[in-house]
């Protein structure tokens, strides 16, 4: 049977926040100790459990959920991060059938990425393995919970999660349906575990105080958390800054193709990461193609801020200013600017972009092929929206993030991406000569 998690300590006063913290980390590994040695088929059994559980307590977590709603929106909340928030039957259901996909998914640890003999005799192989204890610090997105507890046990690692102070009942419903998948699989209820205060003390201590128990952070939320915990994490940090995502429509563009993507690109979920941020267009279409792009967008409620060609164009767009290039919006605003060729596109993208999704609209094979191999984003799309920058449209089952830095992970964060790798060497009895 796994380990029960324990009761924690008052987190009121600054050292019972400690002690409490620390609990969760020695308990987080042990159990990832335990999670080391488990079955695929124990872990499996698990999260179908746990997919079960969310469905079983779909009442309990929209009633948390209309808790949060309540008060995220007397403390005003955007209409994004309201919308980020929001749990209903159908978001639940999709939590569940995101388990159940992690679930199916072939189990990493243990994997032998490459095997190779040397002329000594000496068969060496390199072995996925578990990081260990990851920490996630994540806003807004209760779904998060479900989706980083699958991730993790998949990947045979415990977690400690820390979900923001507007999703604290959602995600701590969310989670007990989680431990109750534990609990069925014989596995510790101690591998998922969650901050029990919605302080930002908890995040402070968890960034700098828990290095022996914490082998890296995973952040998901807005520029100023991502920000924060680079700055304070004494542990290695796996995450992306923002999702500054652009769509360039080339002069070869079709023109019913670039409307449709730029749509959806922007406007099928103005809140999520992989939202299109800025659209780039070239001059020698802007005839025949502008004015069915701008339709669609303004008809779906898009405002749109643009260059002074396009202000002097089209009256619905008004002027924007140089922070626009830069600015995550996550809401129904478009900054929109006119280049010349593909190579002004590109310059744009890599003076203003965060590194996150880029996506090309184009005929001309040749331009695509330069957009993908000139641009270093995590993702570069042709012909597609960059609403499919999302680890279950890569077939990942799920993910935990889009990671936009050039170190471990890259792209989706799925349970691959949470494994590290040994070397085992096997021998014959050989001794390395003097």
């Amino acid at each position: 049977m796994g380990t029960t998690q324990k009761s924690l300590p008052d987190t009121d006063t600054a050292e019972g926040l400690a002690s409490a913290m620390r609990t969760l980390g020695r308990q987080a590994r042990e159990a990832a100790r335990e999670l080391a040695r488990t079955s695929s088929a124990q872990k499996t059994q698990a999260l179908l459990a746990a997919a079960a559980a969310i469905r079983a307590h779909r009442d309990q977590i929209l009633a948390a959920n209309a808790r949060d709603m309540a008060a995220a929106q007397k403390r005003d909340l955007s209409a994004a991060l309201l919308d980020r928030l929001a749990l209903d039957a159908k978001r639940v259901e999709a939590m569940a059938a995101g388990i159940e996909a992690v679930a199916e998914l072939p189990d990493p640890v243990g994997t032998v990425i490459a095997e190779w003999m040397r002329p000594n005799g000496l068969r060496i192989q390199r072995v996925r393995v578990p990081l260990g204890v990851i920490g996630i610090i994540y806003e807004s997105r209760p779904n998060v919970t479900a989706d980083a507890g699958a991730l993790c046990l998949k990947s045979g690692n415990a977690v400690i999660l820390r979900g923001g102070s507007e999703s604290f009942h959602s995600s701590h419903a969310i989670h007990a349906a989680l431990v109750a998948g534990l609990r069925a699989g014989g596995l510790p209820e101690t591998a998922i575990q969650m901050v029990p205060t919605a302080s930002r003390d908890a995040v402070g201590y968890l960034l700098a105080n828990m290095q022996e128990f914490v082998d890296v952070i995973v952040p998901r939320g807005g520029k100023s958390l991502i920000a924060r915990v680079q700055a304070d994490a004494r542990v290695p940090v796996m995450g992306h800054l923002e999702g500054l995502c652009h769509v360039y429509v080339h002069r070869s563009a079709d023109v019913a193709m670039a409307r449709d993507v730029v749509l959806n690109a922007k406007m099928r979920r103005t809140g999520i990461c992989g939202a299109a941020e800025t659209l780039l267009i070239d001059r020698d279409c802007l005839v025949t193609h502008w004015q069915p792009l701008a339709d669609a967008l303004v008809a779906a409620g898009c405002e749109l801020r643009g260059d002074a060609e396009l202000c002097a164009l089209d009256a619905r767009v008004r002027p924007a200013t140089e922070a626009d290039w830069s600015t995550e919006y996550l809401d129904a605003i478009l900054a929109c600017r006119v280049v010349s060729d593909i190579d002004a596109a590109i310059a744009h993208i890599t003076h203003y972009g965060s590194g996150h999704t880029e996506s090309i609209i184009a005929s001309d094979v040749k331009a695509a092929e330069q957009f993908l191999h000139d641009l270093d984003s995590a993702i570069l799309l042709h012909n597609a929206s960059t609403q499919f920058a999302d680890g279950g449209e890569f077939g990942m089952g799920a993910e935990i993030g889009i990671a936009t830095g050039r170190i471990h992970a890259r792209g989706p964060v799925g349970a691959e991406q949470l494994t590290s790798y040994k070397y085992l060497v096997h021998g014959t009895g050989q001794t390395r000569p003097r």
